[in-house]
């Protein structure tokens, strides 16, 4: 089986596909319709409580009051579990909503490259329901100051 499998990400202005994840508190999240009048940062990480996710997600949360006086709702998606979603949560206080993906449907409807059966850090920003920015090669290291440059940007 081929587990690195090369799929093309959502393009800017392509709309937000219909799918729905488990969030870390088991509550059914539909992005299509959280994305509908809002903006949204989606970001793709690997592996939950892993170093390089753990500092990406720390970031932003340490970042997290900017991304809500932007009006930006964020949610990391893994192809984790629910439980492991809410121990990673739970563990660092991310403010945020984590999506439980285990079976890659959410990484796969977005064009998220699979790499040893995880998906690969990647960051979406959407406004009103499509695409208006893309990170395919995200740094956990710069990933909150970059997506906040983009917000600002697009907000002047």
């Amino acid at each position: 089986m081929n587990t690195n499998l090369a799929t093309e990400p959502l393009g800017i202005g392509a709309a937000v596909p219909a799918v729905q994840a488990v969030d870390q508190d088991g509550n059914t999240v539909d992005l299509e319709e959280a994305s509908r009048n809002a903006i949204v940062l989606l970001y793709f990480y690997p592996k939950a409580d892993t170093p390089g996710c753990t500092k990406e997600s720390c970031g932003l949360r340490d970042a997290y009051k900017k991304f809500i006086d932007h009006g930006v709702r964020v949610f990391g998606v893994s192809m984790d579990t629910v439980s492991a979603q809410k121990r990673f949560a739970e563990k660092y206080h991310l403010p945020f909503t984590l999506l439980a993906d285990p079976e890659g449907k959410i990484v796969d409807a977005f064009g998220v490259t699979k790499k040893n059966g995880h998906a690969t850090r990647q960051s979406f920003l959407i406004r009103n329901g499509k695409i208006v920015w893309h990170n395919a090669k995200v740094n956990p290291e710069t990933h909150t100051e970059e997506a906040l440059r983009e917000i600002e940007r697009q907000s002047s």
